[in-house]
């Protein structure tokens, strides 16, 4: 099973930057989906959100910001 969270330290190891950065970037991805009514893990964030927000491109099955 893929994990569906990705810790702040991940976060640093993917992003080449420091645990307190990542705590920083993973508290306001959980500020963003917590605004959009989703429940957060402190330290943590879903995967597929990560990646979206990192990569720049759509997760195939995931909805779109823009309605299409």
């Amino acid at each position: 099973m893929r994990a569906q969270f990705i810790t702040a330290t991940e976060v640093a190891e993917i992003m080449g930057i420091s645990r307190s950065k990542a705590y920083q970037i993973v508290r306001e991805m959980n500020r963003e989906l917590k605004s959009q009514g989703y429940l957060t893990v402190a330290g943590k964030c879903p995967a597929q959100y990560f990646k979206q927000k990192f990569y720049g491109f759509q997760i195939p099955g995931g909805e779109r910001n823009d309605g299409k």
